[in-house]
């Protein structure tokens, strides 16, 4: 596996240090033992640095920036118009971007967690998710961008295009500040639009392959529709393979089998299918 912190080629310019609770222990330690440096991760443990410190505050490029008084534990800072600022956004609904334990940050949406985090990084995730539709040379179709980590991977695998969606201006906005999400540009372009709308403007057989991580059907239950799966069949060349990320609700709560209605409908598109890990990976078996 490739090393998440040296050799992908998706990195970004940070324009300014992150601050995590795990950072800010870092420096205070710092700061109680009178040490004049210490060596820290200021972009989500992509890279360490070495920063001043002292009682007033420390210093990283030449500038100075204060201690923060206080500092949540599940939540990333940013520096923005003279002070540290939580990375979250709320227009219709609360957006913020959260630390994990690997580095690579995952996001919520009203306190519900987008990407998996607990047992593994989400971005190992994705990549593991992205090796099933063997990206290389490939058009993919990314459906629900996120923080763009699909895309990330899609691009360390060499594949020639990747058209992304992503419905939320707020998301798109989290990404901007993520030092593990693509910059988008040559073979990645991101437009903000619902994939539901937009998919329809995509040409017949226009795609080589699709990665789908929806919302959970409750909130999103369009994406899990049997006209929007028609339209995958329909942009999807012969022989395209899809994973669909579906989760693994209980069914003794949900009282849905979420998995296996995907792969039903995903049948009735015209497409083989057979449940994989917390998801459905289909493969086109006809022509459109």
């Amino acid at each position: 596996m490739l090393s998440m912190t040296t050799n992908m080629t998706m990195s970004m310019t940070i324009l300014g240090p992150l601050l995590t609770l795990k950072v800010h222990e870092q420096l205070q330690a710092a700061r109680r033992a009178g040490a004049a440096e210490v060596s820290c991760s200021l972009d989500l443990d992509r890279t360490t640095t070495t920063v001043s410190v002292d009682d007033d505050g420390w210093l990283w490029r030449g500038q100075r920036y204060p201690h923060l008084a206080k500092c949540k534990e599940r939540t990333v800072y940013y520096w923005s118009e003279g002070e540290f600022a939580p990375v979250s956004r709320y227009s219709s609904s609360l957006i913020k971007l959260v630390p994990t334990q690997w580095g690579t940050p995952t996001f919520e949406i009203d306190g519900i967690k987008m990407l998996v985090s607990e047992k593994l990084s989400p971005f190992q995730d994705a990549q593991t998710k992205v090796a099933l539709i063997e990206p290389r040379g490939k058009v993919v179709l990314d459906t629900c961008g996120g923080l763009g980590y699909f895309a990330a991977w899609c691009l360390e695998g060499g594949a020639a295009q990747i058209v992304s969606f992503e419905k939320n201006p707020d998301v798109i906005w989290l990404r901007s500040l993520n030092p593990w999400s693509p910059p988008v540009g040559g073979a990645l372009s991101l437009t903000q639009g619902d994939v539901a709308e937009k998919i329809v403007e995509l040409a017949d057989d226009s795609v080589d392959a699709i990665l789908h991580d929806p919302p959970r059907f409750g909130i999103a239950g369009e994406l899990y529709s049997q006209s929007f799966y028609d339209q995958f069949a329909r942009v999807l060349r012969r022989g395209g393979r899809m994973f669909h990320y579906t989760g693994t609700p209980n069914k003794l709560t949900t009282g849905r089998d979420v998995p296996n209605e995907v792969a039903t409908r995903l049948k009735h598109s015209g497409f083989k299918t057979r449940l994989h890990g917390d998801g459905v990976l289909a493969t086109k078996a006809g022509g459109r």
